[in-house]
């Protein structure tokens, strides 16, 4: 299984238990996204694309980052794309995944997302996106079911097992939570952290995948993703 199909299974995993409340949430269509906007309004997307990490410890900036509408955005474009070669063996772990995306609202969110790497093949990527108070509210809330903490997932002719742990005991920003999702394929084993927080006017999100990342390191990384934006974002 390539890391890019192993990664979009994990991430599958942690929007399923971080997004799944999103499809009922009202749509706010974004008029000229990149245009600035009065402070209290939402941020734009350019505002966003400022607020972005600039550089992490030990990490290089894979390629310029991207902003605009959310659904516009290359990396989401690939990971609806590569979603669609994922079979579950729980369908209704994966459905849940797709609501938020797929919504109104989301979809015409302004955005901004960057990514970083390491020569092991470690990532780290960062998204903005603003959404409506009670929408991030939501997010921070959400916990996983039951029924999901653990699956199987069909690429092709291999499958990979995954298991979803809760982290509930650091608090960031507004409101915060972290989801963990431990792949194995084969002789493969591979981690992914995932932190989602909320402040005034934005969401935030570090995903962090590789074999050795940890739950530590996830959320160092969202504390300085956070610092960030607070620094940037009026």
């Amino acid at each position: 299984m390539t890391r890019r199909a192993a990664m979009t299974i994990a991430l599958m995993a942690v929007m399923a238990s971080a997004c799944a409340a999103c499809a009922g949430s009202p749509a706010r269509p974004v008029q000229n996204p990149g245009h600035t906007v009065a402070v209290g309004q939402g941020y734009t997307s350019d505002q966003l694309r400022q607020a972005l990490l600039t550089d992490l410890s030990g990490y290089r900036r894979a390629g310029e980052p991207d902003s605009g509408e959310y659904g516009s955005l290359k990396a989401i474009q690939n990971f609806n794309q590569l979603q669609g070669q994922v079979k579950l063996d729980k369908p209704q772990c994966g459905t849940a995944s797709r609501a938020f995306g797929s919504s109104t609202e989301a979809q015409n969110a302004p955005a901004a997302i960057t990514t970083f790497t390491k020569d092991d093949g470690q990532t780290v990527t960062e998204t903005l996106l603003t959404i409506s108070a009670a929408t991030a509210d939501r997010q921070v809330k959400l916990r996983v079911p039951a029924g999901c903490r653990t699956f199987r997932a069909l690429v092709g002719d291999q499958w990979s097992t995954h298991q979803i742990v809760e982290a509930t005991q650091t608090q960031l920003g507004g409101g915060s939570r972290t989801v963990g999702v431990a792949t194995t394929s084969g002789s493969s084993h591979v981690k992914t952290w995932y932190v989602v927080l909320r402040s005034r006017g934005y969401l935030a999100s570090i995903t962090m995948y590789g074999v050795n990342v940890t739950q530590v390191d996830a959320e160092e990384a969202a504390r300085e993703a956070y610092a960030q934006a607070e620094r940037i974002l009026p």
